[in-house]
């Protein structure tokens, strides 16, 4: 039985305040460190730790408050300039940090937490005695037990090859104290629990939260709702801004309103009344509620909206524990915080963003020592930036370090038997630094990630891929390296080119398609015995969506759809057309068939398949006759 019964609310609400209560606390540690005079933010810190040790005393979770009391009162003789803030005393305070997180992590699964590392409470009771650390307390990473070694290989199975892809990059061999280093860099602070999903805020009336919030500030999720957030592991609530639920009810009034008057008018022309002034009310109000349904979407979208911020807060903290385990001065730059990113992306983005902002530290920027002689500023800079671009957002991580050599990839490409000799001799420099992406450039195999490690660039690129994202790299040598990750705003509405086979209709999805145009038999040639059609001088492999969906192929494609995915471009038959449209996705959670993304409805009223090419293609690839053809001209 979990320790809590019958607090549960209680403790979701302190759980969800608590981790944002802390990161912001980890990001003002950041900055103290740079500014360890700055008594604004000492007191902010001290004033953090007081809050969570008050609601874990509410709930008597004695660890808990036995080490944010430690911290506190180490804050309290800080901000009265009794101790002075080292390096070595930040190593504890940041451990402590660490510490409160792996408790949360137990308060989420429904249980008190165990005593904190007695080497973190002894630093902290010795720091309170005068007795500066000297080093951080915290013990050495453990490589996990799942994680096996390749036979040949000191790398582990599934872990990045980080001294292969460093030297493949930048063509200088990576020292091995720093490979050591690299491969035990601390993981990610832990995710809370299903347990601790957010939940949303609205209301003021009820009883108090261990935060002074009341308890009835959210609607209690569903029971089978909580279930299905177990069993996913992800966050199934969402804290709404009251003025936008508020919207919400203004406008489902207004669409009653109308609604009634279409009612009125409907009864009128039932009972004969056709006149042309009744015809223009009825012609006036399905215009108005046409409109109000559009603003009510609107509103309804913008409900999932949340900052970016919230992802973007635990980052500063990550990029200056690693930059200090390699010995390097890292600052990392956060902007455009407040834009707004669908709720359903956050969690997904979390992984990628932070392989490679941890690769930008990594790899990206060098030893204090590398700059200097490079006449560089010692502190490398990092850059996590987000903003809106249209019907798009842009998350962009810039580093000012070493770059990348295209060249220096190609050759490594090559050499790992990725790619031919002659497709390398083929790649422009976008292609070509494209090849880190390769499943097996900078990985020995695949496994599940444990803590945000052994995650491949090629995985950072499929969970992209999986957002109906694109990234792109630019890099010069010596001046450092560009991501640019490019997002739709939203994915529960994805803008389709529906196609036909037959009379059947699919949706594919907008972002992939480059252009259409018509198929000619006489200019498909065959290469190595497969379908191919020069356009603009690049040869492409055509693939037929019949045989991609295995329907019978009774006649050969009259229209082409050129369509790039991030590995590949290629032509995909087709026989017709029947326009564009913005698909509201609904998903197929209890079956869904391989190569469907979802589905959506016409405006007719027919169900259409969302397709999805990567699964397809991938599928087809492994079993289909086109195969070679694909991975001939992938990197096109």
């Amino acid at each position: 039985m979990s320790d809590f019964s019958g607090m549960e609310d209680l403790l979701q609400d302190f759980l969800q305040e608590a981790h944002d209560l802390l990161s912001d606390v980890d990001n003002k540690l950041v900055d103290l460190e740079k500014t360890p005079d700055d008594k604004g933010l000492l007191n902010d810190i001290f004033r953090g730790f007081h809050t969570v040790k008050g609601g874990a005393g509410f709930l008597n979770a004695t660890e808990l408050v036995t080490l944010c009391h430690l911290t506190e009162n180490l804050f309290d003789r800080l901000r009265n300039a009794e101790l002075e803030l080292t390096a070595e005393l930040m190593d504890v305070i940041m451990d402590a940090t660490k510490g409160v997180r792996e408790m949360f992590g137990e308060l989420g699964q429904g249980v008190q937490p165990q005593p904190a590392d007695a080497r973190v409470i002894a630093a902290l009771q010795g720091a309170l005695n005068g007795e500066l650390p000297t080093a951080s307390v915290a013990p050495p990473a453990v490589e996990p037990p799942a994680v096996q070694m390749s036979p040949s290989s000191s790398v582990p199975e599934g872990e990045p090859d980080w001294a292969s892809l460093q030297e493949a990059i930048t063509g200088e061999p990576v020292k091995a104290a720093q490979g050591e280093l690299i491969t035990r860099a601390e993981a990610e602070p832990a995710k809370p629990s299903a347990a601790a999903a957010p939940v949303v805020a609205a209301g003021k009336d009820a009883a108090p939260s261990p935060f002074g919030r009341r308890a009835s500030d959210r609607p209690a999720s569903t029971a089978s709702n909580s279930r299905r957030a177990e069993e996913r592991g992800r966050e199934n609530t969402i804290r709404v801004d009251t003025s936008r639920l508020d919207q919400v009810l203004n406008l489902s009034g207004e669409i009653g309103l109308t609604k009634n008057r279409l009612t009125s008018l409907r009864a009128d022309i039932l009972a004969g009344k056709s006149d042309s002034e009744t015809l223009h009310a009825l012609d006036q109000a399905v215009s108005q509620l046409d409109l109000l349904v559009s603003d009510l979407q609107n509103s309804v979208m913008k409900t999932r909206m949340q900052p970016i911020g919230r992802l973007f807060q635990k980052y500063p903290r990550i990029a200056r524990d690693l930059a200090r385990q390699l010995g390097k001065d890292v600052e990392l730059v956060l902007a455009g915080e407040e834009t707004e990113v669908d709720k359903t992306m956050i969690e997904d983005l979390a992984d990628p963003l932070i392989h490679l902002i941890r690769n930008a530290v990594d790899h990206g920027v060098e030893m204090p020592d590398e700059r200097a002689a490079a006449g560089k500023p010692a502190k490398s800079l990092v850059r996590l930036e987000a903003r809106q671009e249209g019907d798009h957002i842009v998350l962009i991580i810039a580093d000012d370090g070493k770059g990348m050599s295209a060249e220096r990839i190609r050759a490594k490409a090559v050499d790992k038997g990725l790619i031919s000799e002659e497709e390398a001799n083929t790649l422009d420099e976008r292609q070509s630094l494209n090849l880190i992406f390769l499943p097996g450039f900078s990985t020995k195999t695949q496994i599940s990630d444990v803590s945000g490690r052994g995650v491949g660039m090629d995985v950072v690129k499929t969970n992209i891929q999986k957002l109906n994202g694109s990234v792109e790299i630019r890099s010069e040598p010596g001046k450092g390296s560009v991501f640019l990750i490019s997002l739709p705003l939203t994915l529960a509405i994805l803008p389709v080119l529906l196609v036909l086979l037959g009379d059947q209709p699919f949706a594919l999805p907008l972002s992939l398609v480059r252009e259409i145009l018509p198929i000619d038999q006489q200019r498909v040639q065959e290469v190595g015995g497969k379908e191919t059609l020069v356009v603009r001088g690049e040869v492409l492999p055509v693939i037929s969506l019949a045989k991609l969906l295995g329907w019978p192929a009774d006649r050969s494609p009259e229209y082409g759809v050129f369509m790039q995915t991030a590995e590949r471009s290629f032509i995909l038959g087709v026989d017709s057309f029947a326009g564009r449209d913005d698909a509201v996705i609904k998903s197929l959670e209890d079956f869904r068939p391989k190569g469907v993304a979802g589905v959506t409805t016409l405006s007719n009223g027919q169900i259409v398949l969302i397709l999805d090419m990567k699964e397809l293609l991938a599928d087809f690839s492994q079993h289909g006759d086109a195969g070679m053809a694909i991975r001939n001209f992938e990197f096109s």
